[in-house]
């Protein structure tokens, strides 16, 4: 399978992926932890369709320390005994903010109100653009045909 566009291979392009990685740089370096992070791009990008993201964050995830139990258990979270319930409503806030579409009014208050009662105002904002930002990576990547499989933790520097 062949992508049907080099996210990376002209000017115009590598500019703009620079710019979305600073972004996410931002994210990163934020107090929201590491491992919500992971659990949000990773659900995200299941909902999303995008295996590139998913082949991508999962390994990241490992890379990270996460555990294959709790991985396998992202896309059934609401069954799953293995996640806090500051996690689950970090999930809940990714499925509805990736979902939002599918809502008259967008998000819920009870899940931002769940959200609220877990993190601070710089992680709820670190948190919301993160959402928003995994959902525009896995457009790209999706609209794009990005192939999955040959991600390597760190190939992207």
């Amino acid at each position: 399978m062949e992508a049907r566009l080099d996210l990376l291979g002209t000017p115009f392009a590598g500019t703009l992926m620079k710019h979305f990685n600073t972004a996410g740089k931002a994210v990163t370096q934020s107090t929201l932890p590491g491992t919500v992070q992971q659990l949000v791009m990773l659900r995200a990008s299941q909902i999303n369709g995008c295996g590139f993201c998913t082949d991508m964050h999962t390994k990241d995830a490992v890379h990270a320390g996460e555990s294959d139990q709790r991985l396998h258990m992202v896309a059934v979270w609401r069954e799953a005994k293995v996640f806090t319930d500051a996690e689950r409503a970090a999930l809940e806030l990714t499925e509805q903010g990736t979902r939002i579409a599918d809502a008259a009014g967008g998000v819920p208050d009870e899940v931002w109100a769940n959200a609220v009662k877990h993190y601070d105002e710089e992680q709820l904002t670190a948190l919301v653009a993160l959402i928003a930002l995994i959902n525009a990576y896995n457009r790209l990547n999706v609209i794009v045909r990005q192939p999955a499989g040959d991600y390597r933790p760190g190939m992207f520097g």
